[in-house]
């Protein structure tokens, strides 16, 4: 690419507009992991309905009060920001939401992220400086990769990493309902961005 870029001087992002609307109202329970997880896999499927983004939803709760706190959507390719997926849309909302970098920081809420498939890479890294207690997960990295996405370079021992962080980890809930939106997105011959693995 020759042409220069015009520079922005700040960063903003938008959830699509869809979203708001389809969330449940204000003050809603979610009595278990179950109920979380759906919601980010509802946003997952609506997203791949919608055609807004990626097949990837996230959601960060209060585990207490079992309140949502942020919704998160992949928004990559329409944002045109490779950082824009679920889980990192999710950590910025919850985030600026309670006007700190850090939710693990005192005086807050237990905040755990649910999220439609393990994180890549990148979403693993920010997870312990999000600040997040609990990661709840439903489809799994093979699972993504099996479809073409290029979740980046993992240590095996994952899991053991973040729970040596304080970060407790579920896996495999309500997995075979976020695996079929992986698979619907992928049979539609939507983008698999950001894939290439041989770093051509």
């Amino acid at each position: 690419m020759n042409q220069q870029p015009n520079f922005l001087s700040e960063f903003r992002f938008r959830l699509p507009d869809w979203v708001a609307g389809f969330l449940p109202p204000p003050g809603h329970v979610f009595r278990n992991d179950e109920e979380k997880m759906r919601l980010a896999i509802d946003l997952a499927r609506e997203n791949v309905r919608r055609d807004t983004g990626g097949p990837f939803g996230a959601a960060v709760f209060d585990r207490d009060s079992g309140r949502l706190i942020a919704p998160g959507v992949n928004i990559v390719v329409p944002a045109c920001w490779s950082g824009g997926h679920a889980e990192m849309v999710a950590f910025a909302l919850a985030q600026q939401a309670f006007r700190t970098h850090d939710l693990g920081g005192h005086g807050m809420p237990f905040c755990e992220l649910f999220s439609s498939t393990e994180p890549c890479a990148m979403c693993l890294g920010a997870a312990p400086w999000s600040g997040i207690r609990r990661l709840v997960c439903a489809a799994a990295d093979e699972d993504a990769r099996r479809v073409g996405f290029d979740e980046g370079p993992k240590p095996d021992d994952w899991v053991a990493g973040l729970e040596q962080r304080g970060i407790a980890v579920r896996s495999g809930v309500l997995k075979n309902e976020a695996v079929a939106v992986l698979r619907d997105y992928a049979d539609q011959g939507k983008p698999i961005y950001n894939a290439r693995q041989d770093g051509s």
